[in-house]
């Protein structure tokens, strides 16, 4: 971050200022999206800051995307017999299609 500051020096810096870091252990971070679909982060590194009582999380790694379409909610009703909602949470949870059929059979 500064040039030249011994690291514990700049924690002490941090402390004074009211700022706190700490590295979370973690396999995978997902994050649901608004309307359907994951963020799916793998071999995640995650920082919680907590800045004045206010806790943020800085977190990087390997991102994909799942996207679920009506088509795969349908596929899996027709193949399992499931209803519609329990078709999108196999699928949410499995985070694919093939894996939530066969949760659901």
């Amino acid at each position: 971050m500064f040039p030249n500051i011994d690291p514990k020096k700049m924690q002490a810096m941090m402390k004074q200022m009211g700022i706190a870091q700490e590295e979370i252990s973690a396999e995978k971070v997902t994050i649901e999206k608004t309307g359907g679909g994951k963020m799916i982060i793998k071999n995640p590194s995650v920082t919680k800051i907590k800045i004045q009582g206010q806790e943020t999380f800085q977190i990087s790694g390997e991102i994909s995307e799942d996207e679920f379409s009506e088509e795969d909610v349908k596929t899996i009703v027709e193949k399992t017999g499931a209803s519609k909602s329990e078709a999108k949470k196999a699928l949410e949870k499995t985070g694919d299609l093939a894996d939530a059929i066969l949760e659901l059979s």
